[in-house]
């Protein structure tokens, strides 16, 4: 009876098990997967960013929620930051280097020779693995904890009690990878308050019209200055059947999930003023177009859209100075309606969970006692760059910690 069970084999909840259990408490860790690590393994498929090396500051200020508790947040970070996680994947065997951008990866690049090391130290502490258990009730116990009730492979129902409870069942992207925010109803039957989980670090829906796309689906739009309420980003677009991909708009999600209507403005030509774009073309009276593409160097995708918004000044004849001033303001405040984030089971990671003031500042619920929260279920997010892996880790090591201090 007197077990930790951890519910999820993503790396918050291997995390937990590999601290519980070398603090001798007795791990059982069930996932619902015939394997540990999937969205792990998925998201190391192109190298695995473990962590950013960017400093302290910098680092915590990229961490947003509802009401994200931040001084908690620096707390747990500070507990277990970015250069104790490239220790810890040192102790696995696999050193680190830092890339451009001060992203962080093992120098094998790979996600899965971490993953087999993590897992045997696992098992050589005496992690128990329960696999193909998939989490479908919870029956709270007065003294703490819950009898939980899995559904395993094989279609049989199991009650298994635990008076300690970690749930690292992560968010809702990538559902293939067992995590399909099935937790959420569960939870909230039960009077924990939970945050809607949306679609994170991903592409946003624009309504282009059918020649648009024909001629510039698939091209970018370089070095252009994307802002979306107070946030501005520096980045590289893409062009795409659906709206638009890439590090800036992952990066200004948070911001244009609460933008009623969502409109991300974009300033083209970013190392240039309006006045210096209208003495670069002032001499222009004819083709506007053509004059474009040559004065300001802007890629035929803006051209068309600048002479969709301004279709009088580029279809009227003779240009004056004035008009070459409209369309440079245009340049460098280009508003673009988008009508929504691409569905949550395709993109990277997702937002919201678990409510901060559902929890104490040990990562219990307050309606739950005995069961904890960690890793993605928690309403935190973050953009890529090493800052989702890291956020995972450092409330998993939280968890563990405030855990295996109370373990007698």
């Amino acid at each position: 009876m007197d077990e930790l069970a951890v519910i999820g084999g993503g790396p918050a909840g291997l995390r937990v098990a590999e601290l519980a259990s070398a603090r001798g408490m007795e791990v059982h860790l069930y996932d619902q997967m015939r394997s540990v690590g999937r969205k792990f393994l998925v998201a190391g498929k192109s190298g695995l960013n473990l962590t950013n090396a960017i400093e302290r500051d910098a680092f915590l200020a990229v961490y947003k929620g509802t009401d994200l508790p931040t001084d908690l947040w620096a707390e747990m970070y500070d507990a277990f930051p970015n250069t104790a996680l490239r220790d810890w994947a040192q102790g696995l065997e696999q050193e680190t280097f830092v890339s451009s951008g001060n992203k962080v990866f093992p120098r094998s690049m790979k996600a899965a020779p971490l993953l087999r090391r993590w897992v045997q130290r696992l098992r050589d502490t005496g992690v128990q693995f329960h696999l193909q258990h998939r989490l479908e009730e919870l029956q709270p116990l007065v003294a703490g904890g819950a009898t939980l009730h899995y559904r395993t492979g094989d279609g049989e129902l199991i009650e298994r009690p635990a008076r300690r409870v970690v749930m690292a069942l992560g968010g809702g992207s990538w559902p293939q990878t067992g995590s399909d925010g099935g937790w959420c109803a569960l939870l909230a039957q039960h009077g924990v308050p939970i945050q809607p989980l949306a679609a994170a670090n991903c592409g946003w829906q624009v309504d282009w019209q059918s020649d648009f796309l024909t001629h510039y689906e698939g091209t970018p739009w370089k070095n252009v200055l994307c802002t979306a309420g107070d946030e501005s980003i520096l980045g590289e677009l893409v062009i795409t059947r659906y709206g638009l991909e890439g590090g800036p708009i992952y990066k200004l999600g948070h911001a244009l999930r609460h933008a009623s209507p969502p409109v991300m403005q974009l300033d083209f030509k970013p190392s240039f003023t309006v006045d210096a774009l209208v003495r670069k073309a002032e001499s222009v009276r004819n083709n506007l177009a053509l004059a474009l593409s040559q004065r300001w160097k802007l890629a035929p995708s803006i051209i068309h859209l600048l002479a969709q918004r301004h279709e009088a000044l580029f279809t009227g004849g003779k240009v004056t100075l004035a008009d070459i001033r409209v369309i440079a303001e245009s340049v460098k405040h280009f508003p673009l309606p988008l009508t929504g984030p691409r569905p949550i089971s395709e993109v990277i990671s997702s937002a919201g969970g678990v409510r901060w003031e559902g929890v104490g500042t040990d990562l219990q619920l307050k309606a739950l006692p005995g069961i904890y929260i960690c890793g993605e279920m928690l309403d935190w997010e973050a953009p890529t760059g090493g800052f989702l892996l890291q956020g995972c880790m450092t409330t998993a090591t939280w968890t563990a910690a405030q855990i295996t201090t109370n373990h007698s």
